[in-house]
């Protein structure tokens, strides 16, 4: 007799996918209901240690697959030690750059856990403070957080990091850039020593390595593709263009009905404005993303852009990271 996890024509129950890297039962059921049949390389890599104990130093892409290489060990752990928790506390957390970010990782990871009876939270900035208090009053077990908002409530005993064993850094560069690198260290202090810690980040700065040696015991270091490469699909070109032309030379190349989808970076946030404005005065439907904008607002465009409601998206680099 054969099952999904057996080769067939095989006399031994040689194991596959994703349970070959440890993930069992309601866990591996959903993973695969939710299209997660074949592990990518990152996974692959980096599950298994995970489920033995061990730390990690991952070098991966956004897209790459990180979100279930660092989520499947952790929600096969708290699956297995059962819905108990402390009052005010998280058995594991996960910190991102942006608000975006964290959105998008808790909605994979109820997708994963579907089935199962594991608790998430948001803890954001650009939201109700009270609701999220309300949200981990009874403790969560899987707490999502921007650094900024996550001490706050730390600061002010809202929430008790003691009991937190699973740490994950999601885009540790990017926490770099925006400065919340100190609000990291001292939040991973506030945890469970004894903690398991994942840090991912896409290029390994030397303030990255040296959080990483300060954060991580003994880590195992996976890494799916060379530092600040572009994923395979990318076609890369440059155009050159005069300050004053750069309007047009935009409208030009978005009247191509081939750009399906488009994404524009602006390094300011009133660059990004002035940008959509111009092209929503040359005809163009666009929404636009920044940190001046209301988390409503800036979800709400992710959605059109995301539907096919608008074709462009418009955003600052730290606002689109994610």
């Amino acid at each position: 007799m054969t099952n999904e996890n057996t080769l067939p024509g095989s006399n031994t129950a040689e194991l596959t996918g994703f349970a070959a890297l440890g993930i069992t039962g309601a866990l591996l059921k959903a993973t695969h209901n939710a299209g997660f049949t074949e592990p990518k390389p990152i996974q692959a890599q980096a599950i298994p240690p995970q489920m033995e104990g061990r730390d990690i130093f991952g070098i991966a892409q956004t897209g790459s697959g990180k979100t279930a290489a660092f989520a499947l060990p952790i929600l096969s752990k708290i699956i297995a030690l059962g819905t108990k928790r402390r009052p005010k506390t998280a058995r594991a957390l996960i910190l991102a750059p942006t608000r975006e970010l964290a959105v998008q990782i808790e909605d994979t990871i109820k997708i994963l856990a579907k089935g199962a009876h594991v608790s998430t939270a948001l803890v954001l900035g650009g939201v109700s403070r009270f609701s999220q208090v309300k949200k981990v009053a009874p403790g969560v077990d899987i707490l999502i957080a921007t650094p900024g908002r996550l001490t706050d409530l730390v600061r002010e005993g809202d929430l008790m990091l003691a009991d937190t064993k699973w740490l994950v850094l999601d885009e540790g560069d990017r926490m770099l850039d925006m400065g919340f690198i100190n609000d990291v260290k001292r939040i991973a202090k506030a945890t469970a020593p004894d903690r398991q810690t994942v840090l991912f980040s896409a290029t390994m700065p030397n303030e990255i390595a040296e959080l990483a040696k300060g954060l991580l015991k003994n880590p195992i270091r996976v890494e799916v593709a060379p530092q600040s490469t572009a994923a395979a699909e990318i076609v890369q070109g440059v155009v050159f263009a005069r300050t004053k032309q750069k309007r047009q030379v935009l409208s030009t190349m978005l009247a191509d009905e081939a750009m399906k989808s488009v994404i524009i970076f602006s390094r300011t946030k009133h660059g990004a404005d002035r940008v959509t404005k111009d092209l929503e005065r040359d005809g163009f439907k666009a929404a636009v993303i920044h940190g001046n904008k209301s988390q409503n607002a800036r979800q709400k465009a992710l959605n059109d852009f995301r539907d096919g409601s608008v074709r462009i998206l418009v955003a600052t680099d730290i606002a689109a990271r994610g």
